[in-house]
């Protein structure tokens, strides 16, 4: 943090710091600890969906919703943050139009199994 006046120390900061970031996100994208939650909603592959993430050994919920269309239904899956996109990839082979959210879960009750194969 000293001669931060000269432009060329200022820039090496910047860069040194960005980079670091990018390095710090990389690495804890490719540990991936912690669990998400993904929402998924399909229009005409909800029953698809849930029976294909179960014969995975996934556990799902499903929440009835009511959208702009009329009624959907809401696919609720708890899993580890590192099988995230396996369990999207499943997804996008059975309808690739589905709308997919995925939120930092923190379990506070409860257990949460891993994959029961």
């Amino acid at each position: 943090m000293q001669h931060l006046d000269n432009v060329i120390n200022l820039f090496g900061y910047a860069a040194g710091f960005g980079i670091g970031n990018i390095m710090g996100i990389t690495i804890e994208q490719k540990i991936g600890l912690g669990f998400v939650q993904l929402n998924i909603i399909s229009r005409h592959f909800t029953d698809q969906i849930a029976n294909t993430l179960r014969k995975l050994k996934y556990g799902v919920t499903i929440l009835p919703g009511e959208g702009g269309s009329g009624g959907v239904a809401i696919i609720v899956v708890i899993t580890a943050r590192k099988v995230q996109k396996k369990i999207i990839e499943e997804i996008e082979k059975i309808d690739k139009d589905s709308f997919i959210t995925i939120q930092h879960s923190l379990p506070y009750r409860g257990f949460i199994h891993g994959s029961r194969k």
